[in-house]
């Protein structure tokens, strides 16, 4: 899977939101100061060409929506963090935040809720 610029992402949590959208629909989502129409359609373009996202044409509107989905995306970046940053040990990567974030009892519950879900399965 490619790397995502930050705009880039910008746009696919838009698309994972809306799940089918016009430029701009995602242009009216965006923050203020708003970018220019031509800007947004030019990096919808880019993430179709990566792959990201496809569209359907009706008529001279095309609707884009994710061929990615946030999940997968998700899945990639969390192996990216595991493997460039904490030598492909997800006890490094939860070490990690439970040293330097504040990790509550129940959150600490949850996580062994998960763990011990997941090996029952």
């Amino acid at each position: 899977m490619r790397e995502l610029t930050k705009a880039e992402e910008e746009i696919m949590h838009i698309l994972w939101e809306l799940e089918r959208a016009t430029v701009w629909d995602v242009v009216g989502q965006l923050p203020e100061p708003k970018p220019a129409y031509n800007t947004v359609s030019t990096f919808i373009r880019i993430l179709e060409q990566k792959g990201f996202i496809d569209h359907h044409a009706l008529g001279k509107t095309h609707t884009y929506f994710a061929a990615v989905s946030k999940e997968d995306y998700r899945r990639h970046e969390a192996q990216k963090l595991m493997t460039n940053y904490f030598d492909n040990s997800l006890a490094e990567l939860v070490s990690f935040f439970v040293k330097d974030q504040r990790v509550s009892l129940t959150d600490a519950d949850e996580i062994i809720r998960l763990v011990q879900q997941k090996n029952n399965v």
